[in-house]
């Protein structure tokens, strides 16, 4: 059994003909019929049923497979190791950052890096909602700080990383916040709610926190979000970790609104499995989970 042979067997599965496994591969049909039926000799069970038009993984072949693409993540996570071993430093490490989480823990991690690395330029990019996804599967980015919205999970490797919680605010004389009651959508759709803008440009755009109907301003950046807020000309939902101060003193205030309570967004530190990652990009995956 060779690695090849597990390759021919993915590209079949996912291809779904024969056909279109060898355009894929750049092989000939037939030399990939006969490197899967070379495998099925090997370990003598027959793993795609080719009663149809479409071959079909067998039950014993769904259960092989399933165990193959195991072998094949492991195969390549080592291949990237041994290039990690043999290589030398990048001139270049690109993280992108989803803009609710505090920057102040990576900021170290990137001081330690940079004192390490020091021909190593270290590019920090702040981003909203899908925008860090992006750059990840766009290959613009080697490491990412992001929620699992959008993000094809079988591509990626993903470790929890942070909570922040996200909570509706406004200014104390914002007349929604004028009493405690629980406003409906509604109500809220002659006030104007404040939204950061997407800074995805298209496939993994995302929308969320969204009254349907309401009034709104968009902004680029928290900053910007809060900065309205202070100045009474609008609601909206900021992690509570930018406004520790502003709730404290009472310039922002809790809004009770249909459908948008304070919520747990759950970050995870995110890379690419086909991508190489070099001694340095390493060197922040690891120091990131010993963070959190």
């Amino acid at each position: 059994m060779t690695y090849e042979q597990l390759v021919v067997l993915h590209a079949i599965v996912t291809e779904g003909t024969f056909r279109g496994a060898a355009e894929k591969l750049n092989k000939s049909q037939s030399a990939v019929s006969h490197m899967l039926k070379k495998l099925e000799t090997e370990i003598d069970i027959v793993l795609l049923s080719r009663e149809e038009y479409r071959p079909t993984l067998t039950p014993a072949g769904d259960v092989f497979y399933r165990q193959a693409m195991r072998v094949m993540q492991q195969m390549q996570q080592l291949g990237s190791i041994a290039k990690n071993l043999s290589s030398t430093q990048e001139a270049e490490v690109f993280l992108a950052v989803t803009a609710t989480y505090p920057l102040k823990d990576l900021l170290k991690i990137i001081g330690e890096v940079t004192a390490e690395y020091p021909a190593t330029h270290i590019k920090l990019s702040g981003e909203a909602m899908g925008g860090s996804v992006e750059r990840l599967m766009n290959d613009q980015a080697d490491i990412i700080i992001a929620s699992m919205d959008g993000v094809p999970a079988d591509q990626v490797e993903a470790i929890p990383f942070a909570q922040v919680t996200i909570m509706p605010v406004a200014h104390p004389d914002f007349e929604p916040a004028q009493s405690s009651h629980l406003k409906t959508n509604s109500e809220m759709q002659s006030y104007t709610q404040i939204i950061v803008a997407d800074s995805s440009s298209g496939a993994f755009s995302q929308s969320r926190d969204l009254l349907p109907g309401g009034l709104r301003w968009t902004v680029s950046d928290f900053m910007a979000k809060k900065e309205i807020l202070l100045a009474n000309m609008g609601w909206g939902g900021i992690p509570t970790h930018m406004i520790e101060d502003e709730l404290a003193s009472g310039e922002l205030v809790p809004l009770n609104v249909e459908g948008y309570q304070p919520r747990q967004s759950h970050l995870f530190q995110i890379r690419k499995r086909d991508k190489d990652i070099g001694i340095v990009a390493q060197n922040i995956w690891e120091k990131l989970q010993e963070c959190h």
